[in-house]
């Protein structure tokens, strides 16, 4: 398969810990789709960092790409132009990794802020695994081994950018002007509440609507979330600010007028929670059930799917090879570029 070469290259992904849902469609996927045509672009299943936390359970990460990987040409990115890559399949980000822990502190890595919330998020029993705490290194590498010059990410994510970015620049001071220097795209959306009224929907939280949920489990979901805590009955005026189901309406109804309307009518008192909801799970599955289509064709051809995922992941191997052999070079590794040595 060939794909096209364009100037600017993006690099995103995310980890097979589970089906990916709702806050990573506005967060970032929406976005990948977007620019696909416009950049060259980069999608990581990221299964190696997924086992930093999961390393008892390797078959579930395993089991979860496949999964990730539907969920990815179910919201409409195109395998023509977009490279879906397997993290572990591609050994250079490894050996970039190595490299790259040499020029960070243990106490830089501990002060992320990103770090230690997920650290706290996952009561880690027994102390944090080293893997988990250099997580971010592996990032790193990841982005600069693809010279990615853009990284689509949300603003808890913005720490993790800037330890790539202290990686390279003391990586080309000290060497040779050798990576390029990554940008944040930073996600212009609001942070999606989870359907328990958690700060974020969150697959270890349990309060996900995911991309590829039934229509009717879409419906069951929305029904059943928190909305306006000191509301009891319909007639009473509600309120807006920390209310799941509006924010949920900001974020993908596109009938703006039919949604100042329902505000309108909620802070009044005249509309009901159940009118409310029922209105959002109608909004939630028009948008995926496009989704559900394509997803059930790629499903009806698995092998097709794996070969894909093997076509992108060798394409990775090629350009993370190239970063590799610069980098080699200037560490004065490029032992046997030629059959003298020299």
């Amino acid at each position: 398969m060939q794909f096209p070469r364009r100037m600017k290259r993006i690099l995103t992904g995310d980890r097979p810990t589970g089906p990916l849902h709702l806050r990573h469609y506005i967060g970032s996927l929406k976005r990948r789709v977007a620019l696909q045509h416009e950049y060259e672009e980069y999608v990581l299943i990221a299964d190696v960092q997924a086992l930093t936390d999961h390393f008892l359970h390797p078959k579930v990460v395993r089991d979860n790409v496949i999964h990730v990987a539907l969920d990815y040409l179910a919201a409409g990115v195109d395998p023509n132009s977009t490279a879906i890559v397997i993290q572990s399949q591609v050994p250079e980000l490894t050996e970039l990794t190595s490299y790259y822990l040499n020029l960070v502190t243990l106490s830089r890595l501990q002060r992320n802020p990103t770090v230690k919330e997920e650290i706290r998020l996952r009561r880690f029993t027994g102390g944090v695994p080293v893997g988990f705490l250099t997580y971010p290194v592996s990032q790193a590498a990841d982005i600069t081994a693809f010279r990615a010059h853009l990284v689509p990410v949300g603003e808890d994510q913005l720490p993790m950018i800037e330890q790539t970015r202290k990686i390279v620049r003391l990586f080309n001071r000290c060497y040779r002007e050798t990576l390029v220097m990554p940008d944040a795209l930073l996600s212009t959306c609001p942070r999606l509440p989870g359907i328990d009224d958690g700060q974020k929907m969150s697959k270890s939280l349990g309060n996900t609507i995911n991309l590829s949920d039934s229509s009717d489990t879409v419906r069951h979901k929305v029904m059943r979330m928190f909305t306006d805590a000191s509301r009891i009955h319909a007639v009473d005026p509600g309120h807006m600010r920390g209310n799941p189901v509006f924010v949920f309406h900001d974020a993908f109804n596109p009938d703006r007028q039919k949604v100042d309307e329902l505000k309108e009518r909620y802070e009044k008192g005249t509309v009901g929670d159940v009118e409310v909801k029922h209105e959002l799970a109608v909004v939630l599955n028009d948008l995926l059930e496009p989704m559900r289509k394509r997803r059930a064709a790629y499903q009806q051809d698995l092998a097709a799917v794996w070969s894909l995922l093997k076509n992108g992941t060798n394409r990775a191997r090629v350009t993370a090879g190239e970063t590799l052999a610069a980098v080699r070079k200037v560490l004065h590794l490029d032992y046997f570029t030629d059959s003298s040595g020299n």
